[in-house]
């Protein structure tokens, strides 16, 4: 099996020239290599003749393969069409029965609340929805029987067919929740561990002769372990084709092959972190701070990298893009997983497989490149620079350790109660969360080396005219929730800004100081959360470089409904995300779209004319992802002509209302991969034409008419008949699933109940 825990080996993001490293900003595919016999025991397993709830445990070390195999199982077409309901979770140590029940519950029936504090409030809901219903439970990464021991009656058994599904490395474990059905993963052999080494290494391409003795050699000391497989031939892609190198990795490969533990796989990995550029050390070692299996918000990792210094400068190359090279490369490395693609083909989640994360934690303890707060202090951190406190710490154990930190540049905090800091003038990064309005205003907003400040206040804060003190400062989130509240006007003065969020419920920007025309916010490419904005010539100059906005208007003010008319000012703008509460409707009607804008997504009131504006929106030339929610088709109609949408990709319609008709006249719509109805119950069908658009992947239809899911059923079938493979892939989600509605469903054209 070609990779372990978490897939490894993805689809391909993007290509490069035959001349280049084979694997250069790529994501490699995931395949099966060797195990084709053991899917097909476990699908046996599963869809046997068996009617009671079977409990299957899939057992081995590390980095064999189970998460993998578990995978290809949960996206098996027979599994879907078998089974009624399927969710996958993560255990892993640390586990949380609460929060796995309610990821399941989620998985299952869309209920997303967090209103349950209890988990067996928790796991009684959850039985309810599963009984009487076939369903299939993966639960990824078990070390202890505890967990299940405490949700297993909330699976029922109704001897209707239900799996549940456990990895895990630990034999005794999966003895104890079962005592049969056990899955046990072996070792590839010789001739799948090459079929692997070689597609890691070069794919499709042709394994060079003067190297096949050596390659044979590497495999042969990997031992069958497909983890380490992959991670020397994401290694080797990158390398050079020489025979010297490839035998300086042979060499240094026979001193780790003797154990059979997690270590051996931990030493194969420290050679892939040894052969790491210097630039992208640092960057991979901050990376064990993140949680076992949690995922990493692409977009929030490349700002601390910045604020950490570990970027080097390139001429004509900004920082965000150079950090999302540097992310490529670790991924290309197989060193970092991708957990989640956004709409448009960028990354937006990643991961960390477990042993790799061990390796980045052990080589950063090692170097002291920061370090982490137990239950004790000891003595001699003070000059530790990096500090980070796992949730689990306590308040006393932070209080003592503070007094000998004095010279920490950064300090990262996920739990909800941060004590009162001392004089941390030197502070570079600072995450935290839930902080006192008397910490924040008499320690943070005077720590004027910093250059990163994340932070949620309690009470009624209110961000102090100080804050133009902190002159190095790139990257400011700020959660209030003592309600809605103004920024102090210095804010405009504050050059370095790069990116500005107030979080929900968001904040009110003032007008920049009148008489100060110089006064100018030249570097900012985000500005998140400002609520009745009031854009007007002099503050889109003062904003001149602006890529991302997020803006919401609550509140009509009549000398304001002609500021979205200054956005075609915003030349750099990419995203914009704009938020019109019922009642300010008047907002969009002078509305004017920069043609820079890549990303829109759009709330208006539920009774605003959408003909207004999806006129001026379907002429963007650069226009890739349009999200548009509430308003109505007054002429109950919308009418596509050639030449719009010309670069759009993904297309969601929500609440729009009285839409009866939809038509595409000419070659509309040439990009469209992805496509998503909700709630749109006036449209009876769908446009034929829908199926000639070559790109279009997935069609999601969400509370629709049933109509419209039988016509979009024809397109399909129509579209399988002329190209034979089915190119679109359907999801249908309804409250009530007639029988009708059912019997349309394949693998290719799915429905579920909501």
């Amino acid at each position: 099996m070609e990779t372990s825990a978490e897939a490894h080996l993805q689809r391909k993001v993007s290509s490069t020239h035959a001349g280049s490293l084979r694997s250069s900003s790529t994501v490699k595919e995931s395949m099966m290599v060797g195990f084709d016999d053991v899917l097909l025991q476990l699908l046996d397993k599963l869809t046997g003749g068996h009617r009671n709830r079977q409990i299957i445990p899939i057992v081995g070390m590390g980095g064999i393969g189970k998460t993998t195999l578990a995978r290809h199982i949960f996206e098996h077409a027979l599994v879907k069409e078998h089974f009624d309901l399927c969710a996958w979770t993560t255990i892993s140590q640390t586990y949380n029965v609460r929060e796995t029940l309610r990821e399941v519950l989620y998985q299952v029936s869309g209920d997303s609340r967090d209103d349950l504090s209890d988990e067996n409030e928790l796991g009684e809901k959850l039985h309810k929805y599963l009984l009487g219903r076939r369903y299939i439970i993966i639960l990824d990464d078990m070390w202890s029987v505890e967990v299940w021991y405490k949700m297993r009656f909330f699976f029922p058994d109704y001897n209707d067919g239900s799996r549940v599904i456990v990895t895990t490395r630990l034999s005794n474990l999966a003895a104890e929740v079962t005592d049969s059905n056990s899955i046990g993963m072996r070792f590839l052999d010789d001739v799948y561990s090459w079929s692997l080494f070689s597609k890691t290494v070069f794919g499709d391409e042709g394994f060079p002769l003067h190297l096949e003795e050596i390659g044979k050699k590497i495999v042969g000391k990997c031992k069958g372990l497909p983890l380490s497989i992959v991670v020397i031939g994401g290694l080797l892609a990158k390398s050079e084709l020489t025979l010297e190198y490839w035998e300086h990795i042979e060499e240094n490969l026979s001193s780790t092959v003797n154990s059979e533990n997690d270590e051996y796989c931990l030493r194969v990995l420290k050679l892939s972190y040894d052969h790491l550029p210097a630039y992208l050390k640092p960057c991979f070692l901050y990376m064990g701070m993140f949680g076992e299996d949690e995922k990493i918000r692409v977009a929030e990792l490349m700002r601390l990298w910045v604020s950490e210094g570990f970027l080097k400068p390139i001429i004509n190359k900004s920082s965000k893009t150079i950090a999302n090279e540097y992310l490529m490369e670790l991924v290309d490395r197989n060193l970092i997983l991708v957990h989640r693609f956004g709409a448009v083909g960028n990354i937006k989640y990643c991961k960390m497989h477990d042993l790799v994360r061990d390796l980045s934690f052990q080589e950063a303890e090692k170097q002291r490149f920061y370090y982490v707060l137990g239950q004790h202090c000891p003595r001699g951190i003070n000059s530790r620079r990096r500090i980070f406190i796992p949730g689990s710490t306590s308040d006393k154990t932070v209080r003592d350790a503070l007094q000998t930190m004095s010279r920490a540049r950064s300090f990262i905090c996920h739990d909800d109660r941060v004590p009162q800091l001392l004089d941390f003038r030197f502070f570079r990064t600072l995450t935290t969360y839930k902080c006192s309005s008397e910490y924040s205003q008499e320690n943070v907003f005077q720590s004027v080396n910093l250059r990163y400040l994340s932070a949620e206040f309690r009470d009624e804060f209110q961000i102090p005219s100080s804050i133009s003190l902190l002159w190095n400062l790139h990257t400011l989130i700020v959660s209030c929730w003592g309600g809605l509240k103004t920024a102090p006007v210095e804010i405009w003065k504050m050059h370095q800004l790069k990116h500005v969020e107030f979080v929900y419920p968001g904040m009110y920007l003032p007008d920049p100081p009148s008489g100060h025309s110089d006064v100018m916010m030249e570097n900012i490419e985000t500005l998140k959360g400002v609520i009745d904005f009031n854009l007007n010539e002099e503050v889109v100059k003062r904003i001149p470089n602006i890529k991302k906005l997020y803006i919401r208007y609550k509140h009509k003010v009549m000398d304001r409904v002609k500021c979205l008319s200054y956005l075609h000012c915003l030349s750099k703008l990419e995203t914009l995300r704009c938020f019109i509460d019922d009642g300010s409707d008047e907002y969009l009607q002078s509305i004017s779209f920069p043609h820079s804008l890549k990303k829109l997504h759009l709330q208006c009131g539920n009774f605003f004319h959408l003909e207004e504006i999806l006129e001026k929106i379907g002429s963007l030339p650069l226009l890739e992802k349009l999200r548009l929610i509430c308003g109505q088709f007054a002429t109950r109609s919308w009418e596509i002509v050639e030449g719009q949408f010309p670069s759009l990709k993904y297309l969601s319609l929500v609440w729009c209302g009285d839409m009866e008709c939809w038509t595409l006249e000419g070659s509309c719509l040439p990009r469209l991969e992805q496509l998503y109805l909700g709630y749109m119950e006036s449209l009876e069908e769908f446009p034929s034409e829908i199926g000639e658009i070559p790109t279009l992947k997935s069609i999601g239809l969400w509370s629709c008419s049933e109509s419209m899911a039988v016509s979009l059923k024809k397109i399909v079938e129509e579209q399988e008949e002329l190209q034979g493979d089915p190119s679109i892939h359907v999801r249908v989600r309804s409250f009530n699933v007639s029988q009708e509605l059912q019997s349309l469903a394949t693998p290719n054209f799915r429905v579920v109940k909501r």
